[in-house]
C-alpha cells in the first residue's frame, strides 16, 4: 500500500513487525544456505513498498552469537539497500534518547545523525541467540548500531532489577510508548517479576493518551516451573505485546482476558526445527496505530521454504502390518514411501504460480514403531529422494514411546535415544535440563553432595553453548573456596560426619534464594577474566599462526605448565530456539576469543611437539574440565580435610503466582499520576484485525461495542 491510501494519514503510525529472522542459519548448507537472506530481503522489501514509518524486530536477528563474515556482510548490504535513502521521517522521539540508547556509543536514534541518510529506521531488541556477551558485553546488534543501521534498545545490565523506560514516539496526534526487554534467562526474569523487581515506567503527562506497545523475547509456553514468563506478569496498562522467541506463527492478536491486552506472536521467518509449530504458514505484520486504536494486517512470506510434517503410528495400522510377518519391514518402508510422495505432491501443487518459493521442500515423517516393530535403513530410504528434498538425511525420524514406570527411581535417561536423534531435534534440547534429569535419575552414590543440579546445568551450558572452557572448573573452585571459608568461620570439628552435616546445612540455607545465582555469575566472571586481557576481535575468522607457536620453548615434565595464549577461530554457537535460557549479560563470556589455559606438555621434539601443538584448546572436553578441577582439588587437600567438597549455588524457586498476588507485583513510576482502572483504560482501545491476507478494509472503523473508544 502507498501513502496515498486513505487509511494512511498524517496521524497514523505504520510499523512492520517481525521476529526471529535467524540470519546465517545453516549458511554452509548447499541447498538451504541462502534461505535466511532471501527471506530477510523480502521482509525489507515489504517495508519499503508499504512505506512504513519504522521496522520493529523482536530479537534473534542473527542465529549465531558471533555471526560469520558472510552473514554480517549480507545483513549490512540488505539494510543499506532498503533502509537508507532520502525519504523523510514523519515521526519524532520525545523521550530522552540518552536513556533509550544509553548502551550505544552513539546514544541517539540513527535517522537524527547528521552523517547518515536513513529512510526506514530499524528498532530491535536482542534475542537469546544474539545476546550481549564477552568482557565488554557486546553483541552483533551493537555492531549494526555503531554502523548506524539498527537502533538497539531494551537492554538491561542489572541482574537483580529491570527498569524499562519507554521510547516516546509522536506522529501527528498519535503517541506511542514503546517498551522493550531484550532476552534475559527465563528463570531470572521470572524471579524478578515475583519479587517486584521489574518496573515499567509511564509518561508523566497524559499517560492515558499513549498507545503502549511492548516487545519481549522470552518463553511464552511453559517449559518448566519458572522457565517461562506468564502473560499475567505483564502490566495491564499495555495495549499490544509483540512476543518474540516462539517460532510458531500466531500473528493474529490474541486477547488476554485477565490483563485486557492483546498479544501477537509473529514467529520465525525460517524453519529452524522440524517440529509441528514450524509447519504453520509464516507471516510478518503491518501494524497501524492511530490514537488508541490499532489494526494488524498479516503479510504472508512467499520466499520461505515449504515444510510438511506427518506422524505415522504403526500400531494404528494393524490391518496392514504384523510385527511377526517376515516381510513387515518392506511393507513399512513402502508405506512410508507413499506418505512422502503425498507430501511432495502437495508441495508441488502449492508451489504452482509462485516463483519465490524454493524448489525443494522440507519433509519430516515421524514413525512411531512401538509394539515390536523394527526400523528400516533410513539412509538407503533417503537416497530415493535426494534430488527432490532439501533435507533427505533427516526426512524420516523413528520414535518409540517409553513405557510408564511405576516408580520414579526406576526412570533413567535413554542416552541411546538421544544419540539417535537428528541434529534438528537435538537443537531443541536444553543442556541444563539434561543435567538436571541425569542427577534426578542417577543412583545415590553418584549424586551431587554440594553442587545443585541447576548450577551445574548452567556451568555445562556455558561450556557447551558458549564455549567457555573454564566455566565448570571455575564454578567448582569458587564453591570449594566458599565452602572451606564457611567451615573455617563456623569452627567445625575435623570429623567427617560433622563436616557433612554442616555442608548440607550450608547448601540448604541458600536454596531458593538469589544468592545462588549471584555466586554462579561470580564464577562465570572468573572464567571470563582468564581471557579478557588477550581477547581478539570475536568477528575475525583467521587461523592461528603456527609458526609463532613453534617458536615457543618446550616445557619440561617437572615444571608447571606455562599459560599460553590461544587465538581461537572466533565462532560461537548461539544456538537453541525454543526454551533456551540465555547467559547473564555482564557476567558470562562466549566464543573462543583469546583464552589463557594450560596445554598438555610435549614429551619430545620434532613430530611429538607438532602433535601437541595441533590440539587446540577448543577441543577440550567436559571431562577434561572436570579432571582439571579434580586435580586442583587433590593438590589442595593437604590444607584442609574437606578440600574436595563440591558445592553449587544456583537453584531457582518453584514459585507459583495467583491473581491476588499479581496486584502487588505490578509496578509503575512513583512520580506518575494515578491511572484509571482496567475497565476504564481498556474502553479507550479500538481493535480491528485483518483475517484475510489480501482483503483491504478500514482498520479504524469502530464496532458497535467500541463506538465511544475514540478519544
Amino acid at each position: 500500500m502507498t501513502s496515498g491510501n486513505t487509511m494512511d494519514d498524517d496521524d497514523t503510525f505504520k510499523i512492520l513487525i517481525a521476529t526471529d529472522i535467524h540470519l546465517g542459519y545453516m549458511e554452509k548448507d548447499a541447498i538451504r544456505g541462502n534461505d535466511t537472506f532471501v527471506t530477510f530481503d523480502e521482509i525489507l522489501k515489504h517495508a519499503k513498498q508499504h512505506e512504513v514509518d519504522f521496522i520493529l524486530l523482536g530479537g534473534d536477528l542473527f542465529h549465531d552469537n558471533k555471526p560469520s563474515r558472510k552473514t554480517l556482510h549480507n545483513c549490512i548490504a540488505l539494510l543499506r539497500k532498503y533502509c537508507m535513502g532520502d525519504r523523510p521521517i514523519s515521526f519524532e522521539i520525545l523521550s530522552d534518547q540518552a536513556v533509550n540508547f544509553g548502551n550505544s556509543k552513539f546514544p541517539w536514534v540513527n535517522y537524527q545523525d547528521e552523517n547518515l541518510n536513513i529512510s526506514i529506521p530499524v528498532f530491535s531488541v536482542h534475542g537469546n541467540h544474539d545476546d550481549p556477551t564477552g568482557a565488554d558485553g557486546l553483541c552483533a546488534l551493537d555492531i549494526l548500531s555503531c554502523a548506524g543501521l539498527v537502533n538497539h534498545f531494551g537492554r538491561s545490565r542489572s541482574v537483580e532489577k529491570v527498569e524499562v523506560s519507554p521510547m516516546l514516539l509522536q506522529k501527528g496526534t498519535s503517541n506511542i510508548a514503546l517498551y522493550g526487554i531484550g532476552s534475559i534467562p527465563d528463570e531470572r526474569l521470572y524471579r524478578m517479576f515475583v519479587n517486584n523487581q521489574v518496573a515499567m515506567l509511564r509518561p508523566r503527562e497524559d499517560e492515558n493518551c499513549w498507545f503502549n506497545l511492548f516487545v519481549i523475547h522470552q518463553n511464552r509456553s511453559k517449559h518448566g516451573a519458572t522457565s517461562y514468563i506468564p502473560e499475567q506478569f505483564l502490566d495491564d496498562f499495555l495495549d499490544l505485546v509483540v512476543w518474540g522467541h516462539e517460532h510458531e506463527c500466531r500473528i493474529t492478536p490474541e486477547r488476554n482476558e485477565q490483563q485486557l491486552f492483546y498479544v501477537t506472536q509473529p514467529g520465525s521467518s525460517v524453519v529452524t526445527s522440524l517440529s509441528p509449530g514450524e509447519a504453520v504458514k509464516k507471516h510478518i505484520g503491518l501494524l497501524r496505530v492511530k490514537g488508541r486504536k490499532m489494526n494488524l494486517q498479516k503479510i504472508p512470506l512467499e520466499s520461505v521454504r515449504q515444510f510438511f510434517i506427518q506422524d505415522v503410528v504403526l500400531e494404528h495400522h494393524q490391518d496392514l502390518f504384523n510385527p511377526d510377518h517376515p516381510k513387515v519391514m518392506q511393507k513399512i518402508e513402502a508405506f512410508c514411501h507413499e506418505k512422502v510422495e503425498e507430501m511432495l505432491d502437495q508441495a508441488e501443487r502449492e508451489r504452482l504460480g509462485n516463483p519465490l518459493v524454493p524448489e525443494r521442500p522440507l519433509i519430516r515423517l515421524r514413525v512411531d514403531y512401538t509394539g515390536g516393530f523394527e526400523a528400516f535403513n533410513t539412509t538407503r530410504f533417503s537416497q530415493k529422494f535426494v534430488d527432490r528434498l532439501a533435507n533427505p538425511k533427516d526426512m524420516v525420524h523413528f520414535i518409540r514411546r517409553r513405557e510408564q514406570k511405576e516408580t520414579k527411581d526406576e526412570e533413567s535417561i535413554n542416552f541411546d535415544d538421544l544419540l539417535s536423534r537428528t541434529s534438528a531435534d537435538v537443537l531443541q534440547l536444553r543442556v541444563e535440563d539434561l543435567v538436571k534429569q541425569y542427577f534426578e535419575t542417577a543412583e545415590k552414590n553418584v549424586q551431587l553432595s554440594l553442587l545443585t543440579e541447576q548450577g551445574m546445568g548452567k556451568a555445562v551450558q556455558e561450556f557447551v553453548d558458549k564455549e567457555e572452557r573454564d566455566a565448570i572448573e571455575e564454578l567448582i573452585n569458587y564453591q570449594l573456596e566458599k565452602t572451606q571459608r564457611h567451615l573455617r568461620e563456623r569452627g567445625v570439628e575435623a570429623m567427617e560426619d560433622k563436616i557433612d552435616e554442616e555442608v548440607r546445612r550450608f547448601r540448604e540455607s541458600k536454596r531458593n534464594t538469589g544468592e545462588e545465582e549471584k555466586e554462579v555469575q561470580e564464577a562465570m566472571s572468573r572464567a571470563k577474566a582468564h581471557r579478557s586481557q588477550d581477547q581478539p576481535d570475536p568477528f575475525l575468522d583467521d587461523d592461528p599462526d603456527i609458526s609463532e607457536l613453534l617458536d615457543q620453548p618446550m616445557e619440561s615434565d617437572d615444571e608447571p605448565p606455562t599459560p599460553q595464549s590461544s587465538h581461537g577461530r572466533g565462532r560461537g554457537r548461539g544456538r537453541r530456539g525454543r526454551g533456551q535460557s540465555s547467559a547473564p549479560r555482564a557476567t558470562s563470556g562466549r566464543g573462543r576469543g583469546g583464552v589463557t589455559a594450560s596445554e598438555p606438555k610435549p614429551s619430545g621434539r620434532g613430530r611429538a611437539q607438532k602433535t601437541a601443538l595441533s590440539s587446540p584448546l577448543k577441543n577440550r572436553s567436559i571431562v577434561d574440565a572436570f579432571q582439571a578441577c579434580s586435580r586442583k582439588s587433590t593438590r589442595g587437600s593437604a590444607e584442609t580435610s574437606y578440600a574436595d567438597v563440591f558445592i553449587d549455588d544456583d537453584s531457582d524457586e518453584d514459585t507459583s503466582f495467583a491473581r491476588s498476588s499479581k496486584q502487588t507485583q505490578r509496578t509503575s513510576s512513583t512520580a506518575m499520576p494515578s491511572r484509571p482502572s482496567q475497565s476504564q483504560s481498556q474502553t479507550r482501545k479500538g481493535v480491528c484485525f485483518d483475517e484475510d491476507d489480501e482483503e483491504e478494509f478500514d482498520p479504524f472503523k469502530s464496532s458497535r461495542s467500541s463506538k465511544n473508544r475514540w478519544r
